[in-house]
C-alpha cells in the first residue's frame, strides 16, 4: 500500500555476498534513510528488550555473556544442527524483526526509505506491504570469490551457503528493479542514482 502518511517503501535484497551493503551505503549517501534486518535483529533482543526475555525464557540464563547480552556465539552453538531448537529461536526474533521494520518504515518521513532484508524471497509473505522490491544480483562465480575471500573460508563452504538461501531465479522473480553488481564502482554509482530518480518519482507519485 502507499499510503501518505508514510514513505514509499523500497525492500532491498540479494544473495550473500551480492553487494548489498554497497548499494545500501550509497542510498545512505544520497539521504535516504536505509533500516536493516540484521540490526533489528541485534536491536529486539538487546537488553531490557522482551525479545531477549523470552530467548532467556526459553533457552535459559546462560545464554547471557557477562554484559547481560546475548552470547551470539554460544547461541550459534546451542541452535547448530538442532532445528527445533533454531526454529524456537527464529519464532522469537523473525517477528520481531518484522515489526522493528514495519515500525520505522512507517515512521520514515523521507521520500522513501529501504529496507535491506537479505532473506526477503524467503520471507516475502510478511512483507507484501512495500512498494517496490530491489534485488541486487552477482553471478555465482563472483559471490562465490567475494565470499572466500571476504570470511576467508573454502569454496565448498562458500557454496553450501549459496545454496541454502533461495535461487537467483526466486530472488529475480519478485524484482521490481535489478541491480547487477560485477564488482563496477562507477557502474554501480550509476544504478544506484538512476534507481534513486526513479524512486523519487515513484515517491511524488504515490503521494
Amino acid at each position: 500500500m502507499s499510503g501518505q502518511h508514510r514513505s514509499f517503501v523500497v525492500a532491498l535484497t540479494g544473495g550473500v555476498a551480492a553487494g548489498k551493503s554497497a548499494v545500501s551505503q550509497r542510498f545512505e549517501t544520497l539521504g535516504i534513510q536505509v533500516y536493516d534486518a540484521d540490526v533489528a535483529a541485534r536491536e529486539v533482543i538487546a537488553p531490557g528488550t522482551g525479545g531477549l526475555q523470552a530467548v532467556i525464557d526459553r533457552f535459559g540464563g546462560d545464554v547471557l555473556d557477562a554484559s547481560g547480552q546475548l552470547d551470539r556465539a554460544a547461541m550459534r552453538k546451542r541452535v547448530f544442527g538442532d532445528d527445533e531448537a533454531r526454529r524456537a529461536l527464529e519464532a522469537i526474533i523473525h517477528p520481531r524483526v518484522r515489526a522493528w521494520l514495519h515500525e520505522h518504515a512507517h515512521a520514515d518521513r523521507g521520500p522513501y526509505c529501504l529496507l535491506a532484508i537479505p532473506l526477503l524471497a524467503e520471507n516475502m509473505d510478511h512483507y507484501r506491504w512495500v512498494d517496490r522490491v530491489l534485488v541486487v544480483d552477482a553471478p555465482e562465480a563472483k559471490q562465490l570469490d567475494r565470499l572466500v575471500r571476504r570470511d576467508g573460508i573454502d569454496e565448498a563452504l562458500a557454496r553450501r551457503m549459496i545454496e541454502r538461501q533461495a535461487s537467483r531465479t526466486e530472488r529475480l522473480t519478485l524484482a521490481h528493479d535489478v541491480i547487477e553488481n560485477h564488482g563496477d564502482e562507477a557502474e554501480l554509482d550509476r544504478a544506484v542514482s538512476q534507481l534513486h530518480t526513479r524512486y523519487l518519482a515513484l515517491a511524488e507519485a504515490a503521494r
